[in-house]
């Protein structure tokens, strides 16, 4: 039995909007169905901003609703600061093709973030594409560093402190 398709969460501010749009079609036309985007609009997040974009599309996946995210904002830096606070969200800010494999390879990233006043169009499909096509590559050393990510993520959450 074939897999259904990845369910991609996808959020934007209003600088990254126009980014998002291009993604989405993109996306949604790759050949065999192969992805289903989930608007963080649809998720409660129209008019919001930054923080809760964020936070609605690392929850998504956290709880099963998604399989990876994308967020947009101007740079980046503010959407990959809120969604790695989510507990078991592994975000990361990719500009570049390698830097998109090897957030999944390496280090099992399920949200990539983009800055649309960093990235064209253009090349941010590519890099979404390098991102999305690539799996997590076990190895010892990388497994291990995932329990160590656990780790802090487990200590810190059990502190009662709140995220």
């Amino acid at each position: 039995m074939t897999p259904g398709p990845v369910r991609v969460a996808i959020g934007s501010d209003d600088v990254g909007e126009e980014l998002k749009k291009v993604l989405v079609a993109h996306l949604t036309a790759a050949p065999g169905g192969r992805f289903r985007c989930v608007d963080a609009d649809e998720l409660g997040g129209k008019g919001l901003d930054v923080p809760e974009i964020a936070r609605l599309v690392a929850e998504a996946i956290r709880v099963g609703e998604a399989d990876r995210g994308i967020l947009i904002c101007g740079s980046g830096v503010g959407m990959v600061i809120t969604a790695n606070k989510v507990p078991g969200i592994r975000a990361a800010q990719c500009h570049d093709v390698y830097t998109a494999r090897h957030a999944r390879n390496s280090d099992d990233a399920q949200v990539i973030v983009l800055g649309s006043r960093v990235i064209g169009s253009e090349l941010a499909k590519v890099v979404v594409d390098a991102f999305l096509e690539s799996d997590f590559e076990p190895s010892q050393i990388r497994l291990r560093r995932m329990a160590k990510l656990a780790a802090i993520d487990r200590a810190y959450r059990s502190s009662g402190e709140q995220t």
